[in-house]
């Protein structure tokens, strides 16, 4: 089982879907009423993102079963492919992430957003190595995607999980470049920092996460930890 500050991972997490721009849609739905499949995407999200996931379920399980009608009759495109992962992942079914984010490969292999959704599930499903290299495929080919900064806030997670602390201090500072108010993605910064013994800029990170959350307790820790 992952043990890294779950909860605050996983907050962090839903605060950036919240900003991250919507590449399927314009804007979110006004009403739950009468929805379209991206249409419940999105309003599952927004329901998610308020913490009522109980009430998200039925509109991403809307969006699966619309997808698997669409990959039934043939009638299939890319976005069925992007929608269909995306609902799984935030249902937690990440074996199916893989498998269908696999066969949505076969048929459109240029299809980056697939694998970094396949990267976030193998991530949840503790194979690393796998994760590792679907985030950096779709760092490779989407430099300016619209999950560019999840996805290298998640390799920087990986690198420090295995005790790689400068190649997860340069993900890290990718990711922070690209949404600098994450006060837990700075203190993941200073934390590499401070385990490859870089002292001065690790206090510079905790730092920036104080700035961003003042009552930050691992910042704080670290910052009188450093004598800062």
């Amino acid at each position: 089982m992952l043990c890294f500050g779950m909860r605050a991972f996983l907050g962090a997490l839903a605060f950036l879907a919240l900003l991250a721009p919507r590449a399927l849609a314009q804007s979110p739905p006004a009403s739950p009423q009468n929805l379209n499949s991206l249409q419940n995407y999105y309003w599952g999200r927004e329901l998610e993102g308020q913490g009522r996931m109980a009430e998200a379920v039925p509109h991403y399980n809307e969006v699966v079963r619309v997808a698997l009608d669409e990959i039934s009759r043939n009638a299939a495109t890319r976005d069925t492919f992007v929608l269909l992962t995306r609902a799984l992942r935030r249902l937690n079914r990440h074996g199916e992430v893989i498998s269908w984010g696999r066969q949505g490969l076969q048929a459109f292999p240029d299809e980056h957003r697939l694998t970094e959704t396949m990267g976030q599930s193998f991530f949840f499903m503790g194979d690393l190595d796998q994760s590792l290299a679907y985030m950096e495929r779709y760092a490779n080919a989407m430099p300016d995607g619209d999950r560019i900064a999840l996805a290298y806030f998640f390799m920087g997670e990986i690198l420090r999980m295995t005790h790689r602390y400068h190649r997860a201090d340069m993900a890290y500072t990718m990711a922070v470049r690209i949404h600098p108010n994450m006060a837990l993605w700075w203190y993941r910064l200073g934390s590499v920092r401070e385990r490859a013994g870089d002292v001065g800029p690790a206090l510079e990170a905790y730092r920036r996460a104080l700035g961003i959350s003042p009552g930050h307790g691992p910042a704080l820790a670290g910052v009188a930890r450093l004598g800062g």
